[in-house]
């Protein structure tokens, strides 16, 4: 079981902003995010949104850093990937 986060590219509110994700269950997740004290609001159905800033201190909990394309692919072999068009 891992905790998973990329590469910050998403612009949104004047800076970059990351997926959380978890490659096991939903669970794990969210345990993992408030450890990380993430906010309940930045769960998006399968992952959290974060802020570039926060990173250092999730890859200090445990978090993988992977590329946006790993983290997709993991997230999708895990059977929790939301797909946009059932958002």
């Amino acid at each position: 079981m891992t905790v998973l986060v990329d590469v910050p590219m998403w612009p949104a509110h004047g800076r970059l902003w990351a997926h959380l994700v978890s490659d096991a269950s939903l669970e794990e997740l969210h345990a993992f995010a408030e450890r990380a004290d993430l906010p309940p609001r930045s769960f998006d159905l399968d992952h959290y949104d974060v802020p570039e800033e926060r990173i250092p201190a999730l890859t200090a909990l445990g978090a993988q850093s992977v590329s946006a394309h790993e983290l997709t692919r993991r997230l999708i072999a895990s059977g929790l990937r939301i797909r946009s068009r059932d958002r």
